[in-house]
């Protein structure tokens, strides 16, 4: 072989080395963002043309596909709309976007997780065209339901679990929207219905329960008297002092208790200062208190975590580096303390388990197109944030919350069962603004459901209280879950 020769061979080998690298490139480096760009017309189809899996409740499809008349397309249907749309999100085949379940658990519904395996396998054999599995949810509908109805017209979030696996019963956003609008074939009509939802000031599209985060407010007192009970500053019997107002340590600023109220005699015990939820009494006993010792408290619920239900939950926030007068005011779920209301029904579920934090989780199981079930979640720990004897004692301090006159958490009472519970009133920082927030467990000598509800004030009610506005909403979800 001469020189020549040669070099045109060599030449030859480094251009098909290079086809087969960009090849390479193409098919498999590239795969994933080629397939999620939205000018990509071929993704677009195989969307709308996949035969999507259902989101199941209660055994009944509440987001499924449906074929089109005389078209290859497949219509997305949400069958109660806005009821579910914090948790299913939405799919539109228009540009190929998802949100929610939807999104998460995009693999199992567009059929092309492993889990589907023998479901795709035995398609290829019989000649069946692709289709999806179904995600089988841990919501139980009537809670849903109440919680909608309850909550009404207000801005809020509720949160209901298993109170022994942490599975999700309830999970519902107000305001909602509905999905329907934004799973269309027509893009115009897509296009106006986002563009109206994301412009919304009321942030429909928001999921209130697990990606905003609040101030507290007084049910951060659960906490707090973890607290003070591990650090040997206080048990339930011992006698505080609760003055109707009192100075924050190193400033001229006052804190009071609820309207100006007296705390009992003044001197009430722990258990008596938490159910009437007095302030000064955990101001002034926060003197005794560490910002690390309440940064470890909350560390161990898990506070600062990123975590996956599989929907991203944000982190909820401690404040670290404090002075005296601002841990006083996180003592009591103020300063720049910020919870979403998951993390505060685990805070809820953890007390009524013994101390036994359980991970949240919205996926029972995943099916086939046969219905049969593939795979299924198994509850999991979360570490154990506190001892059973802490628990315990907690545990009879919420339920004088419901069960004494003098309780804040009253309206939550239900005939033949006890309810465990702490209310809060938390301000906003935006002028003279709160937010109502309840969070326990029932019953509670045999927990079923742990719980948070959380409702913004308003024009309305500009300041609404716990016990008068989250209660009646807690005791609906109660209502509907242990029938």
């Amino acid at each position: 072989m001469n020189a020549q020769i040669r070099k045109i061979f060599v030449i030859v080998l480094l251009m098909f080395a290079l086809l087969g690298v960009g090849v390479t490139n193409t098919q498999f480096v590239s795969a994933s963002s080629l397939n999620a760009d939205p000018r990509n017309q071929r993704t677009i189809l195989h969307a709308a043309e996949t035969d999507r899996g259902p989101i199941i409740v209660d055994k009944s499809a509440i987001a499924s596909s449906e074929r089109e008349e005389d078209s290859k397309r497949y219509a997305r249907s949400y069958s109660e709309g806005p009821l579910y749309a914090s948790v299913t999100g939405y799919f539109s085949s228009v540009g190929n976007a998802s949100t929610g379940i939807e999104a998460t658990e995009e693999s199992v519904l567009d059929g092309q997780s492993q889990t589907l395996l023998g479901q795709r396998i035995r398609n290829l054999l019989t000649g069946q065209n692709r289709q999806g599995g179904g995600v089988e949810l841990t919501l139980n509908s009537k809670m849903q339901q109440a919680a909608a109805q309850a909550l009404g017209n207000r801005k809020g979030a509720v949160v209901a679990l298993d109170a022994t696996t942490g599975a999700v019963l309830a999970m519902y956003s107000s305001p909602s929207y509905d999905p329907n609008a934004l799973a269309s074939s027509d893009a115009g009509s897509v296009t106006d219905a986002f563009d109206s939802l994301s412009s919304d000031p009321n942030k429909p599209l928001l999921n209130r329960a697990i990606s905003e985060r609040y101030a507290p407010g007084s049910t951060f007192k659960i906490l707090t008297t973890i607290a003070l009970i591990e650090n040997g500053v206080a048990s339930p019997e011992t006698r505080m002092p609760s003055p109707v107002s009192t100075t924050l340590p190193g400033t001229a600023t006052e804190v009071t208790n609820i309207e100006s109220s007296t705390c009992g005699d003044g001197n009430p015990t722990l258990a008596e200062a938490f159910a009437r939820s007095c302030n000064t009494t955990f101001v002034l006993a926060s003197e005794q208190l560490t910002n690390q010792q309440l940064t470890d408290v909350t560390n161990r619920f898990g506070f600062g975590r990123e975590s996956q239900i599989p929907l991203t939950v944000t982190p909820s926030v401690f404040p670290t580096g404090v002075d005296s007068a601002q841990l006083a005011m996180s003592s009591i779920g103020q300063y720049t303390v910020q919870t979403t209301p998951l993390q505060m029904a685990q805070v809820a579920q953890t007390v009524a388990n013994d101390g036994q934090m359980m991970s949240p989780y919205l996926i029972a199981s995943i099916v086939d197109a046969d219905n049969q079930v593939v795979r299924s979640s198994s509850p999991t720990d979360a570490g154990r944030p506190i001892s059973a004897e802490t628990a315990s004692k907690l545990r009879s301090m919420m339920e004088g919350v419901v069960s004494q006159p003098y309780g804040t958490g009253t309206t939550m009472a239900l005939p033949g069962v006890s309810v465990a519970a702490k209310t809060g009133t938390a301000e906003t920082g935006e002028g003279e603004r709160a937010n109502a927030w309840a969070i326990g467990f029932a019953p509670a000598d045999k927990p079923k459901i742990a719980f948070a509800v959380l409702v913004e004030g308003d024009d309305e009610t500009p300041t609404p209280h716990g016990g008068d506005v989250a209660g009646p909403v807690a005791r609906a979800i109660l209502e509907a879950g242990l029938k």
